[in-house]
């Protein structure tokens, strides 16, 4: 019923591995050594190569295996939010799969939506509710 890629399911695995404080101690204690090592190695450019080679490696890795898990995280709170919109008793299904719209079309919605809000805060301060619904738009 489910697929999902070998990527896919190594990015998630490795992305919490990584979340883990254990994980951030280790990377800490890496530092430490390597920092305390320095009189030994007099400082020289290879101890500084090693750390910043290093370095850059798990970053440059790292940094595809977060946008997966935040590109996999984003669409299923984009699908969620989808389906409470869909499932809302007058809520605009104008507004299902908003972030696939062109900036053009997304800042009309927002204009318009920032222009409910200000209405809406105006009616606030004035002694209404501010609980309206599309069908009262």
């Amino acid at each position: 019923m489910r697929s999902t890629t070998w990527y896919s399911t190594f990015a998630k695995a490795a992305a919490h591995f990584c979340g883990r404080p254990r994980v951030f101690v280790l990377a800490l204690i890496i530092i430490l050594v390597w920092g305390l090592s320095g009189p030994l190695f007099h400082f020289s450019n290879t101890w500084q190569l090693v750390i910043n080679t290093g370095t850059t490696i798990v970053t440059f890795l790292m940094v595809f295996l977060i946008q997966n898990t935040q590109n996999r995280d984003t669409e299923a709170i984009q699908l969620k939010l989808d389906e409470l919109i869909r499932a809302t008793r007058g809520a605009h299904n104008a507004l299902l799969d908003l972030e696939e719209l062109d900036d053009d079309s997304l800042e009309a919605f927002r204009v318009r939506y920032e222009a409910l809000a200000k209405t809406a805060r105006a009616e606030l301060s004035s002694g209404k509710k501010d609980t309206g619904t599309p069908e009262a738009d």
